[in-house]
């Protein structure tokens, strides 16, 4: 039930499967909307008349994934390769098998390049031919972190403070909830031989950075401010530029 019910909190609000980022051993996720995202802006940008439609990303060999090192977000895919599959449009002005196999490349070295996704297959499939270039539509933030006075335990002011800390982080974020909040430390029941406490820390990433590298930083940063150094895990759940930072009020 529980784990059902996390899928239906997930699908409701958009953010797709959690995705593994790097390793076994770097313990961090990013949700399929955020990659999906990262992976769109890459094809606009280096594939001229292309438009990408639905873009799913998964494991390419279940029976493959390997066991991570520290507890995971709910649902979360185990480490291991990926495949991506996407619709695309394209114009006419390149042939269709040239325009795919260049949105290919792309896609796949934007996944590792960009993110530190560990992509194997990218399935794509032509679905239909575009007139002129339509605008694209302005993405939404999600909401915004809860502050330090929200935090639910007296640690929670150090890993938000921690995490902030790291650069490429743009903000904390609260996609799942208590299901993984950002400043949530407990102690896991499964596996119940840990001996540390878990911190799970949601954020966004700047595109600036190698999201992977931000999420391994912000591991460090948060285990290091807790006297008891637990283990932690990290959740993308969007990857954005910093908004900027009002000027002085005249």
């Amino acid at each position: 039930m529980t784990a059902e019910w996390t899928q239906a909190v997930r699908q409701r609000l958009g953010v797709g499967r959690l995705l593994p980022l790097g390793g076994s051993r770097d313990g961090a996720w990013i949700s399929e909307q955020a990659a999906g995202a990262v992976l769109g802006s890459a094809a606009t940008d280096e594939v001229p008349g292309v438009r990408l439609g639905t873009l799913r990303i998964g494991l390419a060999d279940p029976a493959e994934a390997r066991e991570p090192v520290v507890p995971p977000p709910p649902s979360a895919l185990p480490p291991g390769a990926l495949r991506v599959t996407a619709d695309f449009a394209a114009t006419a002005e390149r042939p269709l098998p040239e325009t795919a196999e260049r949105l290919r490349t792309v896609l796949a070295d934007a996944a590792a390049r960009r993110l530190g996704l560990a992509v194997t297959e990218v399935d794509l499939r032509v679905t239909d031919l575009l007139g002129p270039a339509e605008p694209e539509p302005e993405p939404r933030r999600a909401p915004g972190p809860p502050s330090a006075a929200e935090a639910k335990d007296p640690d929670g002011y150090l890993v938000a403070t921690a995490a902030r800390a790291v650069a490429g982080v743009t903000r904390l974020t609260s996609v799942l909830g208590d299901r993984c909040g950002v400043v949530r430390t407990e102690r896991p029941a499964v596996p119940a031989s840990l001996p540390r406490r878990h911190v799970c820390v949601e954020l966004a990433a700047d595109p600036a950075h190698r999201t992977v590298d931000v999420a391994r930083a912000v591991r460090t940063a948060v285990r290091d401010a807790l006297e008891d150094h637990p283990t932690v895990a990290v959740l993308v759940t969007a990857v954005e530029e910093p908004e900027a930072e009002a000027g002085p009020v005249m």
